[in-house]
This record gives C-alpha cells, structure tokens and sequence, in this order.
C-alpha cells in the first residue's frame, strides 16, 4: 500500500481515517466583481479549441499510493477524450519530471513547457490529484479566451489581512491580490508560457525556497504590476461534484480525506511533544485539554524535568530556533524505548508536525547525516537528510505552518485539516474545537460547524 521508507502514515486518532505526511479562497461569490478582463472574454466569440490543444500538467507525487491517484485522473481525462470522440490529449505528471530540478514548484517547467508545447498547445492546464475534470465544460470555458493572448486564469483566493506567510505583502490593501487555489485547477495560454520561460532564461529564479506556492506562483506572474493579474474564472471550482452548486463547474474537488487502506492503531504510533521549561505551564496545559488523549502511547519531552506533566529531559539544552539536536535526540529514544510503527513529532503549539516511519528514522539514524549544530532547524536538516538517502517526502495541504485566519475562508473551506501552527494572538482551544476536534458526537459537530461559519 505505502512504501514504509516513506515518511508518512495512514492512522486514526479517533474516527478519522487520516493519511499524515511531513508538512514539509475566495470562490467569486456574488458579491465579488468579476475581473474586466473576464467580462470581455465572455463577451467574445469563442476561439477554435480541441482537447490535443490542452496539455494537462498534474501535481503528483512519487509514492505508489499518488502515483495510483495522479493516474486514474488521467484515465478519467482520457476516457471523456474517448467518448467525446476527440484526440487524446498529451498529460504529464510532475514527479516523472523531477529532473528539472524544484518541478513541483511549477516555474522551474516553464522553459521545458515552451521549448516542448510552445509552436503546437493552446494551453497548459494544472490540476491536483483531487481535482475533477469536466473535459467538454473545460472545452467550453477556455474557448471563451483568446489563445493567442497571454493568460493566467484560476479560482480567485485573497487574503483577508495581511499574513506572515505571504511576507505581509500588500499590507494596505492585502485584498487587492489575487492568486489561484490550486486544487480548483488553474491555467496559463501557451504565449504567457513562452514569455515567462524567455524571461527565466534571462533572469533565473533567485529563491529556492518556497512556503505558498500558489501565491509565489502569482507573484513571479505579476512581475510587480509589469506583468499579469490572475484573470478569476467561475467555472474552476472546488465545490463538490454533487452539488448543486457545482452544475456550472468545469472542475470540481473531492473534499474527503483520502481512503489509503485500514487506519493504523493509536497503539502503534509514538507522540513526542517538544517543549521546554518556559513553556510547561503555558502550552502544556493545552495540549493535554485538547487532543493529548487521542494518543495512547506520549512523551513530552524538555530541558527540564517536571514530574507533574511529567517531562523527560534528554539532556539538551533548549535553544530559541532551530530544534535539531533535539529532534535527533527524540529520534535516537524512538528507537530505542518504543516498539511501534510510526513516530509523530509534535510542537507543544502544534497539533502534528512532522510523521516517520520506523524504517525511515532507522536508515536516517545508520546513515553519518547530524544536525551541523543544536539550533539548526530540523525541518531542513532532517529534508536534506532523506533526500540524500533517497527516502521520498511526502507532502500534505492538510498540514497548516500558520493560524487559521492566514488563510482565505474558502480555501480551508474544502479541507479536512490536520494540523495548525502557533498560539499568537488566538483562543487555541477554540481553534482545535472549531477546526481539528473529531465532533464525536451530533452536539459536537453542531457547535464545530457553527463556530466555523462564524470565524
């Protein structure tokens, strides 16, 4: 089912199915203007388009169970192709094109995209392995816009205030920039594609760090008001298929949690909760009042030992940032005082950070890969580790580094989430009961919808 190299895990907490990986939207409602450019489009007569014209670009990853959905999309696409009685078109999947170094970052593709598709497409169209294609809808949809023109078209998502994990950008106005959710499907016209690969050859990507992909994407394409806004389409979508909502979708979301096998009992995972002696009377309480009793086997571990909690100190001193030496350390007590199968690293203002296999931490733990120093952080550390060993790391949208309100209502909308990051300036019991508690029962799951409508 899962590669048990890979640093992820299928388990339950409580009733939840949940597939755990390391962390590693606004829908234009009515009351949104729809872009100027958008009006025309819908104005205009439709341009000549057939389905070999689309290349279908989808954000897959390598384990066998993405690779397994990444690719009944594609015989999804390739069956309404056949029954339409139109061309097969061309669907590529981004882990078979990772020797473009950053692929899944999508703007490192754009000189293959041109130099591959750029004299013979009409469009490069992406999707994620949970979005639904309406291929005569999507027909339809993009007909309406000029081929011949350069165009970035999506969902529309905005941020309500400005956030950190945008870098607090358009701080004034942070609603006024718009970038795509990415699991609606998104879209860019082949001469956008060419331009953008022209001016990467020119001047190549300076940042090899990405946080917010869809909101790095829509940067480097507005180019600082010199280039392109994301043009807001209706049609992409992220309601579910069955909706009545959706009837008008060309794209639609699955909003489940996927279905990856049997959940792993609580008994075979291993929590370690990272704290430290500041921090044992302020956030340790609220772990232990929100989901520490989801776990049955849980270590708070810290630069000081507290029989109250009860901590175990491992003889690391606690730094401001960084962490390494001391997640090393809880890998190392790992395998060395538990049995179980999967080991679950947590913050003590997380809910889940980082998920690894025994397998995983034993080939990390045999290989010479150490922290370069104690507050070096781990997260980097502990990437560059595995890639070295060739141990894939799989990522997650349901793992959040921010609070629940840096993010556009409508994009946590269609989720299920796992986890959130930080307790700054929120009722963090509020935000587990509202976004993360399993609402056991109907007056749980009541006061969870309620307030989540509310927030």
């Amino acid at each position: 089912m899962v590669n048990k190299t890979h640093l992820v895990a299928a388990f339950c907490l409580s009733t939840y199915a949940f597939f755990f990986v390391i962390e590693a939207a606004e829908d234009i409602n009515e009351d949104i203007k729809l872009s100027e450019e958008y009006k025309k489009s819908r104005k205009s007569s439709q341009t000549n388009l057939e389905l070999k014209d689309i290349v279908f670009v989808i954000q897959s990853q390598s384990n066998s169970f993405h690779k397994k959905i990444a690719k009944e999309v594609e015989q999804n696409i390739l069956k309404q192709a056949s029954e339409l009685g139109k061309k097969h078109p061309t669907v590529l999947f981004i882990h078979e094109m990772d020797k473009h170094e950053g692929a899944w970052t999508i703007l490192p593709l754009m000189q293959h995209f041109s130099a591959t598709y750029g004299r013979n497409s009409s469009w490069i169209f992406f999707c994620e392995e949970e979005t639904n294609i309406r291929i005569l809808k999507l027909l339809e949809t993009l007909k309406r816009f000029d081929k011949s023109k350069e165009w970035f078209l999506g969902k529309a998502l905005y941020d309500e205030e400005s956030t950190i994990i945008h870098h607090y950008a358009f701080a004034e106005n942070p609603k006024i920039f718009k970038y795509p959710d990415l699991t609606a499907g998104w879209a860019l016209s082949i001469p956008l594609v060419n331009k953008l690969a022209s001016k990467l050859k020119n001047e190549p990507l300076k940042s090899d760090f990405t946080i917010d992909l869809k909101h790095e994407i829509a940067l480097h394409i507005w180019e600082k008001g010199n280039g392109h806004q994301l043009t807001a389409v209706p049609e992409f979508c992220t309601d579910d298929a069955t909706s009545v909502k959706a009837a008008h979708c060309a794209t639609t979301f699955n909003t489940f949690l996927p279905l990856c096998g049997s959940p792993v009992k609580k008994e075979n995972i291993f929590v370690a909760v990272k704290t430290c002696k500041r921090f044992h009377k302020e956030r340790v309480p609220i772990v232990k009042l929100t989901w520490e009793k989801q776990a049955a086997l849980l270590e708070y571990y810290s630069d000081y030992t507290d029989s109250t909690i009860p901590t175990v100190d491992l003889g690391i001193p606690n730094v401001k940032r960084g962490h390494c030496g001391k997640t090393f350390a809880i890998l190392e007590r790992f395998l060395n005082v538990s049995k179980t199968s999967w080991l679950v690293i947590v913050d003590d203002d997380t809910l889940i950070r980082m998920v690894f296999s025994r397998e995983a931490v034993q080939k990390l733990l045999h290989s010479k890969c150490r922290c370069y120093r104690n507050d070096a952080p781990d997260d980097m550390v502990l990437g560059m580790c595995f890639s070295g060993l060739g141990v894939s790391v799989t990522h997650s949208p349901l793992f959040h580094q921010a609070r629940p309100m840096d993010y556009p209502k409508d994009y946590l909308a269609h989720q299920v989430p796992i986890s959130f990051h930080k307790h700054w300036n929120l009722d963090p019991v509020k935000v587990y009961f509202t976004w993360l508690a399993p609402g056991e029962d109907s007056q749980k799951g009541e006061l969870h919808q309620h307030i989540k409508e509310d927030l």
